[in-house]
């Protein structure tokens, strides 16, 4: 079993609250009138440094939505008032996707920067990442954070890290053939881009020597499906990450699957709560992911409700590592959760359908209102050779699982968009 820092993965619970409790309350006091944000924020909430005894205060402070952090920005350009220091302490520039609306932009000084590849040095551990590996990152390196933060955990570990921007598909098998790539980081839809890029060039991947596929962006790589048939394109294991540019590199899978992902507890909080109470839910139970990361103080994130719908067990995984861990990764967001019919639809479940059918190559999803009906409509661009009447079996497997049949339309080869980063799968048009 490989990790980062095995001491600290492996502490007793108790130890480990007392560990985040001691950064907590030192990060506090940081910030403390140094950071205009989260100062305000507290003041208006009737609460100081001092008013935190032990890690169940945690719960006194109040929640921050990403609508604040925008909204701050927006006042506060460019960077808001959640810099805890001067901007020319900070080294690094980067910003959200931008999927949902205007990307936030978000800067880390130098330590932020080492702490974001100490997190990324978890999750590469855990993927059984040693010195010895050359990592490709098959990622254009723009602004959105992506694999930026991989490239220091790749440098913190000590291994070789190959740059894949800038090039097509098959240009970048050939440059992890050509380096002998033993790792390869990418969002899942990417992972089987490149193996469809292969099987359409006649590009042979068993010439890669790839051992494990580390998987982040989307929540691809835990769907059961998309995880076996990239493992099984691969002939190398698929990995799964969650993170977020705001939150930062907080959890990865381990080498034990399927176990869900850890989260990397010495460096986050982690509180699972009921999105209506904002209570803690039971142990095992389905809640909203709600995270403070405690290695951030220029750019904090206090009780961060992300909108990720997750169920966590703290038992002892078998790979030894006693951090919470979210059984099936991220189950879904509660604002991707679309109702048609009556029936709540999760984008993962419908994946995790499409995927079971290696002739589906790419599918397009759309919610629309026709004569005051809910529609769904499933486009899939099948595989060279594929016979177009598996698109019966697949409106039948759908069927089976909605309690209700959505219309499946088989399209012409390429006619589907392909994505490097986050896929843009659903969509809903109610409108039209």
């Amino acid at each position: 079993m490989t990790y980062f820092d095995q001491t600290v993965e492996t502490l007793p619970r108790e130890q480990l609250a007392a560990l985040q409790f001691s950064k907590l309350q030192a990060m506090v006091k940081e910030l403390w009138g140094k950071n205009r944000f989260y100062t305000e924020k507290w003041k208006q909430a009737g609460i100081q440094p001092d008013d935190l005894k032990s890690i169940d205060d945690l719960a006194r402070l109040p929640f921050t939505i990403k609508h604040e952090l925008m909204t701050d920005q927006a006042a506060h350009g460019p960077f808001g008032s959640n810099l805890t220091y001067p901007v020319s302490q900070y080294v690094r520039f980067h910003q959200t996707s931008g999927s949902t609306g205007v990307p936030l932009k978000v800067p880390d000084t130098e330590e932020n920067w080492r702490w974001w590849g100490r997190c990324w040095g978890h999750v590469l551990a855990g993927a059984g990442v040693t010195a010895a590996d050359r990592i490709f990152m098959a990622f254009s390196f723009g602004p959105f954070v992506g694999f930026w933060a991989a490239t220091e955990g790749a440098r913190q570990l000590g291994c070789m890290m190959i740059p894949g921007g800038g090039r097509d598909s098959l240009q970048r098998l050939e440059l992890m053939s050509s380096t002998g790539a033993s790792v390869l980081c990418c969002t899942p839809t990417y992972a089987l881009r490149l193996a469809e890029v292969a099987r359409e060039t006649g590009f042979d991947l068993s010439s890669i020597p790839l051992k494990a596929t580390v998987n982040a962006g989307e929540p691809g790589a835990n769907v059961l499906s998309t995880k076996t048939r990239i493992q099984e394109a691969w002939n190398a294991k698929c990995f799964d990450h969650a993170g977020a540019t705001e939150i930062g590199a907080f959890s990865f899978e381990c080498q034990v699957q399927p176990g869900g992902i850890h989260v990397i507890e010495s460096e986050f909080i982690a509180e699972v709560l009921d999105p209506l109470t904002g209570q803690p839910v039971a142990e095992g139970e389905r809640g909203e992911l709600t995270l403070t990361n405690l290695g951030r103080w220029g750019f904090p994130i206090i009780r961060y409700k992300t909108g990720d719908v997750v169920r966590a067990t703290t038992q002892r995984c078998d790979c030894g590592r006693t951090s919470m861990r979210l059984e099936g990764g991220i189950l879904g967001r509660a604002d991707d959760m679309v109702t048609v019919r009556g029936v709540n639809v999760f984008p993962a479940g419908v994946e995790n359908i499409l995927r079971k059918f290696a002739e589906v190559d790419e599918f397009r999803v759309t919610i629309s209102k026709v004569r005051h009906m809910d529609e769904m409509d499933v486009e899939v661009e099948l595989c060279e050779g594929a016979d177009p009447k598996v698109v019966h079996a697949i409106a039948e497997r759908l069927d089976a699982m909605l309690s209700f049949r959505p219309r499946v339309h088989h399209v012409a080869r390429e006619s589907l968009p392909r994505f490097e980063l986050k896929a843009k799968r659903f969509h809903v048009k109610r409108d039209a």
